[in-house]
């Protein structure tokens, strides 16, 4: 049986914190900002992280689970 190959683009997206929360980046932080207010924009900025619900997922898509 071949090794399990991790989803490259999960890999790129997605970091593994030491307590086992994943981090994430912020979805609609790439272009189109001066419609965006500044406090939308501030929120936006700080860390972020992958709901619960989600974190079965994802770990199988970085082979970690």
């Amino acid at each position: 049986m071949p090794k399990m190959k991790s989803v490259k683009g999960a890999v790129k997206r997605f970091k593994v914190k030491k307590n086992g929360t994943i981090k994430r980046g912020a979805a609609f932080r790439i272009h189109i900002l001066t419609k965006k207010t500044k406090i939308r924009k501030r929120n936006l900025r700080g860390p972020q992280t992958v709901h619960s619900t989600n974190v079965h997922g994802i770990l199988s898509t970085l082979c970690l689970a």
